[in-house]
């Protein structure tokens, strides 16, 4: 099928709740292939997903030796992989127990219900969230999620979230009250236009929370594994949550999440507490250690963390020829070029010319290549943004 054939099928089919560009048919690295055999350098990686880009050997084969072996038994039994992948978690993290399941969405309900079951007996319940935040699509997340847009059209939204603005320590600390439990704080924000955390807020709501007695929880989903050059973004400011959720680049591109609790936490959900039919299935916890086994073996949390600084600077040159271009931010290989004006003319633009990113908080292009980038595809990558924004200028869009 071509390109025109795939949409009119999709549009016919499929609920638009996507504006799909282009039909990817094959991938291979950081390299992907449309319909009509164009090739793109691909910079989203699924939205930090493709951790080991597309089609890694290890992962191609641990998925298909245990496609052929066992897929799925339900969590009324025990799967030898499930424990070993929560094994493998616990000793990066937090040294606790993990509960599975099959998105980030999903991880972060599961949190919420962690954090209300742990407070339930104190009468506590409030989880105090960030402005510019994003936690999911659900309902329970969508209210969590510090963004309005994301809400509109879905009201009332569920009760027992607030909003305090992020990186402003004194804003959160009067944000609760006796009916919090919890705060919950991303690394970096990834929807939110790819904002890191100031160290000393991430290291004051560690503090907060141990002085009023609060969970600290880290929605991970998008900057761990990883993505910030450490396995989880917290870890790149030195702290420690209660807990996390983590999901898509956990098993490479297999959907996967998952809750990782630090011992206070590790025994609160009990049987019948809470569930996942597909969670911790054998095929997802085959391929998330397959990921895991590739990152160690191939070093691939140094590598991000020098990719991301080389393309960075590189981008940070650029912008020094474009007044447009505002600031060039991140952590590891989570990116952001702010511009003063949208940014999905600039998307469409370097995706003509062979480079896939997303513009992300209307004015961001956001950068997600997978931690095995080659410094030649960065570079690359950098040739092409300087020629789009050159082409832009010239257009007079700029």
């Amino acid at each position: 099928m071509n390109t025109q054939e795939i949409a009119e099928l999709h549009k016919q089919y499929v609920m638009p709740t996507y504006a799909p560009g282009l039909a990817l048919v094959r991938g291979k690295g950081t390299r992907v292939w449309d319909a009509e055999g164009n090739e793109y350098l691909d910079f989203l990686g699924g939205i930090a997903v493709n951790v080991l880009g597309h089609a890694h050997p290890k992962l191609v084969k641990a998925i298909r030796q245990q496609a052929a072996r066992l897929m799925h038994v339900s969590n009324l039994y025990f799967n030898e992989n499930q424990p070993r992948l929560a094994k493998a978690l616990s000793e990066r993290s937090l040294g606790g127990k993990c509960f599975f399941c099959n998105s980030g969405a999903e991880a972060n309900e599961g949190l919420f219900k962690l954090a209300r079951l742990w407070g339930h007996a104190q009468g506590r319940h409030e989880i105090v969230a960030m402005t510019n935040s994003f936690h999911g699509r659900t309902l329970a997340t969508v209210a969590a999620t510090g963004q309005t847009k994301y809400q509109k059209g879905f009201e009332p939204m569920p009760a027992g979230f607030v909003h305090a603005e992020y990186n402003n320590l004194d804003a959160v600390r009067a944000a609760v009250t006796d009916k919090t439990v919890a705060i919950l704080v991303e690394a970096v924000q990834g929807e939110g236009g790819v904002v890191p955390a100031k160290p000393e807020f991430l290291a004051g709501l560690r503090a907060l929370c141990d002085e009023r007695n609060l969970l600290l929880l880290c929605d991970e989903v998008q900057c761990g594994v990883g993505r910030t050059g450490k396995w989880f973004g917290f870890q790149a400011y030195g702290i420690q949550p209660d807990a996390f959720s983590v999901a898509k680049g956990l098993a490479g591109g297999f959907p996967i999440g998952a809750i990782v609790a630090g011992p206070k936490l590790s025994d609160v959900f009990q049987p019948g507490n809470h569930a996942s039919t597909f969670g911790g299935n054998p095929l997802a916890c085959a391929a998330a250690l397959s990921v895991i086994e590739a990152i160690e073996e191939e070093k691939l949390l140094d590598h991000a963390a020098a990719m991301g600084e080389l393309f960075m600077a590189q981008l940070r040159k650029i912008a020094k020829k474009f007044k447009f271009i505002m600031e060039v931010r991140g952590l590891g290989l989570m990116i952001g070029m702010v511009l003063d004006r949208p940014a999905k003319p600039l998307e469409v633009l370097l995706r003509e010319k062979g480079l896939i990113a997303i513009a992300t908080h209307d004015t961001v292009i956001r950068f997600l290549p997978p931690l095995n980038i080659t410094a030649g595809q960065v570079r690359k990558a950098a040739r092409i943004v300087k020629a789009a924004c050159a082409e832009w200028t010239a257009r007079g869009l700029a």
